[in-house]
């Protein structure tokens, strides 16, 4: 497979992750509400690092996450994200590197550092985070080519990118080149606020070029614009695109038409973080989808893969776990 042929490529908001073990009082003293994810400029992000205690740097990012675990995991994959040429973006682009995952832009010298998202996590695991976007939201469609697109087997989009300047363009674009290479388009929904302020713009893809629409039970119900998960299920069984919906403890659903695939939680032993579950499913279902494996196998590798990243600090479990599942 060459390395424009890949079978993952991601597009998303490139963001280093600086996480932190914390005590709740830190939380009071920032205002920030425990769970909640807070936008914050560049001083505010280095007051915050000041008061944090020992920290590891990661690169991070939802979509980012995902396609880093796919190519843990031994798939070809690639990645579409800007950063800027200094010591975070360094790590960024390093760490994506060492996985196998081909960095489709390079650092670039521009005005805005890079991006990093202060991962804030207490004693029962829960993550609140504190984000300055940088330059990640610089992406522009210029940036969106025939050759930093290639010919994926999958083009894997990011929701919060629709919140940068050119963000909906540069998706739009990346989407047509996709298509014309014959690639499946995966959306990743983000989160139900996300999914609110451009529920237009996903309610199109998700009834035009999308094929797989991929989010948790809140983010599924913001799209269809209901409360009930039945609901969800019903109007997803209506959709002929393939629906994958995380319910945290209550497993996964996986809703293809008339074929509808539950899959369990797994019994976690000890919840240490809950940073990037999501993100290890994502990428466990789609190496299972891209090796034409059923929608049983590749939901249960999706669960496989957020089992070991709720058990660890940070949001990307070690390649050797993550290629032992695939060796079990």
């Amino acid at each position: 497979m060459s390395k424009s042929n890949v079978a993952l490529l991601g597009i998303s908001n490139a963001i280093v992750d600086v996480l932190c073990h914390v005590q709740p009082q830190l939380l009071e003293s920032l205002g920030a509400p425990p769970g909640s994810m807070t936008l914050i400029d560049q001083q505010q992000a280095e007051a915050i690092y000041a008061q944090m205690g020992p920290a590891t740097e990661s690169a991070g990012g939802s979509v980012a996450n995902s396609v880093a675990c796919f190519a843990s995991l031994g798939g070809a994959a690639a990645y579409i994200g800007r950063v800027a040429d200094d010591q975070l973006g360094n790590i960024f682009e390093h760490d994506m590197s060492s996985l196998g995952a081909e960095m489709r832009l390079p650092p670039e010298t521009r005005a805005a550092p890079t991006a990093r998202c202060h991962v804030l996590i207490t004693d029962d695991g829960e993550r609140t985070m504190q984000t300055f976007l940088g330059a990640c939201v610089e992406i522009a469609v210029s940036d969106i080519t025939p050759k930093t697109i290639g010919e994926p087997a999958v083009l894997l989009l990011e929701g919060y990118v629709w919140d940068t300047p050119e963000g909906p363009a540069a998706m739009d674009k990346a989407t047509e080149l996709a298509k014309q290479a014959g690639a499946k388009i995966a959306l990743s929904l983000s989160d139900s606020f996300c999914v609110e302020r451009h529920s237009e713009a996903f309610r199109a893809l998700a009834n035009g070029d999308a094929d797989i629409i991929i989010g948790n039970e809140a983010e599924a119900k913001a799209l269809f614009g209901t409360s009930s998960f039945d609901e969800v299920v019903r109007l997803a069984q209506a959709n002929s695109r393939l629906f994958v919906i995380t319910r945290s403890e209550k497993g996964s659903v996986a809703i293809h038409g008339d074929v509808r695939v539950d899959c369990p939680a797994d019994d976690i032993e000890k919840l240490v973080d809950s940073t990037g579950a999501g993100d290890a499913y994502v990428a466990g279902f789609l190496f299972g989808l891209t090796q034409q494996q059923s929608l049983d196998a590749c939901t249960a590798l999706g669960t496989a893969c957020a089992s070991l990243a709720v058990t660890q600090i940070g949001a990307r479990p070690q390649p050797a776990q993550l290629r032992a599942l695939i060796a079990d």
